[in-house]
């Protein structure tokens, strides 16, 4: 019986079902993690029960925001455990806004949500930056 339980915090959101979406990142072999799939044809499945954060920083989280950010998070997270190269960054942000634009957000709106991540997103990408397993009690 365990007397401890492993946790991370941080999330905000839980997906209740698979989100399938064909995106333009093609890795050499396909990725699979604990809540991501990602084929080398672009198919990207988030699978259900995957948790994300919406928009971060100053980033007003509206449902224009959302997918995007979904998809966004996901993708950061193959590049922090080693799925994807970090050369993939340029265009996991360019899913972003993609998708963003998809979902009726404003191209000016876009634009910054575009460069923002692009200046400030490298952390997040990186390795070293994984989410800590905390634990209770």
């Amino acid at each position: 019986m365990a007397k401890q339980i492993k946790y991370t915090e941080g999330y905000k959101y839980q997906l209740s079902e698979d989100c399938l979406v064909w995106i333009d990142i093609r890795p050499e072999r396909a990725c699979l993690s604990n809540y991501i799939s990602l084929a080398t044809d672009g198919l990207l499945i988030i699978f259900r029960g995957y948790a994300w954060d919406g928009a971060s920083g100053p980033a007003i989280d509206t449902k224009n925001f959302r997918r995007g950010s979904l998809i966004h998070d996901a993708l950061y997270q193959l590049l922090r455990e080693g799925f994807l190269p970090e050369s993939a960054r340029e265009q996991a942000d360019k899913e972003l806004r993609k998708v963003c634009l998809e979902d009726g957000m404003s191209r000016l709106r876009a634009w910054w949500v575009y460069h923002a991540v692009r200046r400030f997103g490298s952390p997040a990408a990186d390795p070293k930056n994984k989410r800590k397993v905390l634990t209770a009690p």
